[in-house]
């Protein structure tokens, strides 16, 4: 007696899961530039690491004999795998098999992935393709009746992100529970041209007579990567995984350890004299606030998150002398730095992000406030800034700030975390105030100014008057500010903060949970 025969069936049955949806298929997914899913696991994870869980699973058709005559595999590959010797689990829609949709036992290959996950503490990559395990309209009459929406372990999916690192990339037409599937995530990124993103696609929007568009108009990346929906934009998926990859470089594999610290060969005293003239004397000329970070720290490290959203603030993932920090900044060159409500947004999520992942968090300070004006009061940015705010004191992690030039009004507040002790260190540009002088001379000033002849002269000579108290030296000797620094000398004072602050890390999970 041997199993001979059934190991053959059992090979058998795998190339026939490995063929998906078949070679017409197969050539389609190619026609339209993307890859198969079994491409996308292959590039994705390191060599020979990935193990298949559940590739038997999917809809067979017998002879009267009981002979296997037809074999449609589930849509859903998924199993575990390294990426860069760390251990990850990876599940993808293949497209192929009905385009995504919650046919061939998709359902309970994708609550395994989500549970293994979860209960492995493993960070989790989602390659979105399709409906993400939605149902169609033609799932009614296969499976004989209609059902009331229930999302079936969504809370494994949110538990998740309190424990370890989720990243989705929307490599194709993303719909329904495939797009929160992408959104509800730590890192989302979608790859331009070939994919979209949306609710409901182009003919359910125009069967709710609200237009005839294209699943383009509806979802494009220039759609989603600048309303906040999705992170980033890749050029192609080669590029979206790389960027994955890159993001869970800084990253613990769950809650339970400690971000990694890689070996760096950036000398911690590197001085850049460009720092000394980047920030103009006059404070209505703007500056590039990114090579300022490129700078400070180690090269080539920094990872921005978020950049065509919310773009008054920079967030984004650097080192320093190795240890992963996180990292916001303003950006002059965008409203002059002010805090618009999608900027506020995306700092709670990158407040978020630092507190549940343990990485020590640095503010580049050079606010004017929060943006003023109608639409900034219709968008209701002062209640967004003031949760933005409170996410900042409630992070758990070590904070450090450096104020480059401004911090005015509340949001300007942000240059201190309340209630800790922290380092703050401000360079000699640094210039604050309940409000700027040019903004508010004339309104603090208006009763003496009505009494002068000269309008100008009187005003011009308030303005010198208060120009000589406005140094920040005069702070520094009531102790308002700590430090005054060499610009030179940021990145070596960050490197010397930073070695501080890790050695209070400890592992472990935040006292509240990350907010997708």
């Amino acid at each position: 007696m041997s199993w001979t025969q059934e190991i053959e069936e059992l090979a058998q049955r795998s190339k026939l899961a490995e063929q998906m949806g078949g070679i017409d298929k197969v050539a389609r997914q190619h026609e339209f530039g993307k890859l198969t899913v079994r491409e996308r696991v292959e590039k994705i994870s390191d060599a020979d690491s990935f193990h298949e869980i559940g590739k038997l699973a999917g809809v067979a058709r017998y002879d009267d004999d009981g002979n296997l005559i037809e074999f449609t595999p589930a849509n859903l590959v998924f199993g575990t795998a390294e990426i860069d010797g760390r251990p990850v689990m990876i599940s993808g829609d293949d497209f192929t098999v009905r385009g995504g949709s919650a046919d061939a036992s998709i359902a309970g290959k994708r609550a395994q992935a989500e549970g293994l996950a979860h209960e492995l503490r493993l960070p989790h990559i989602r390659l979105v393709d399709g409906m993400g395990g939605g149902g169609s309209v033609k799932t009614i009459e296969t499976s004989g009746r209609t059902y009331i929406p229930g999302v079936a372990g969504w809370e494994v999916i949110v538990g998740h992100l309190g424990i370890a690192p989720s990243v989705s990339l929307a490599l194709g037409s993303v719909a329904g529970i495939g797009a929160a599937r992408v959104s509800t995530s730590h890192y989302s990124v979608i790859v331009k041209d070939t994919a979209q993103m949306m609710i409901a696609g182009p003919a359910l929007v125009d069967w709710a007579s609200l237009g005839d568009v294209s699943k383009e108009e509806l979802g494009a990346s220039k759609i989603h990567t600048r309303n906040g929906a999705i992170d980033d934009e890749a050029s192609s998926e080669v590029e979206a995984m790389e960027m994955a990859r890159k993001f869970l470089s800084y990253l613990p594999t769950s809650v339970d350890e400690l971000p990694p610290i890689i070996e760096c060969n950036d000398p911690t005293d590197r001085r850049d004299e460009s720092l000394l003239n980047i920030v103009p004397k006059d404070a209505r000329k703007v500056y590039k606030m990114r090579p300022v970070i490129n700078t400070v720290v180690d090269e080539g490290s920094f990872f921005e998150i978020g950049r065509k959203w919310g773009k008054s603030i920079i967030c984004g993932f650097a080192r320093l002398d190795g240890i992963p920090v996180a990292v916001f900044a303003e950006d002059p060159m965008v409203y002059g730095g002010a805090w618009t409500a999608d900027a506020c947004r995306k700092l709670i999520r990158h407040c978020d992000l630092a507190s549940t992942f343990n990485l020590p968090l640095i503010h580049l300070v050079d606010c004017p406030g929060f943006l003023i004006g109608k639409q900034s009061e219709e968008n209701a940015t002062i209640r967004v800034g003031s949760t933005a705010l409170a996410a900042l004191g409630q992070t758990t992690v070590p904070f450090c700030s450096v104020v480059i030039r401004k911090a005015f009004g509340v949001a300007g507040a942000a240059n201190k975390k309340p209630g800790v002790q922290h380092f703050r260190f401000s360079w000699p540009s640094g210039d604050w105030g309940s409000l700027p002088i040019e903004g508010g001379i004339e309104v603090a000033y208006k009763a003496e100014l009505a009494e002068v002849d000269d309008y100008d002269e009187h005003l011009a000579t308030i303005k010198e008057r208060l120009n000589r108290l406005r140094s920040p030296f005069r702070s520094a000797e009531f102790f308002e500010i700590e430090e005054i620094i060499d610009p030179r000398d940021t990145r070596k004072n960050l490197c010397r903060w930073a070695k501080l602050a890790q050695r209070t890390l400890v592992p472990g999970g935040a006292s509240f949970s990350y907010r997708p």
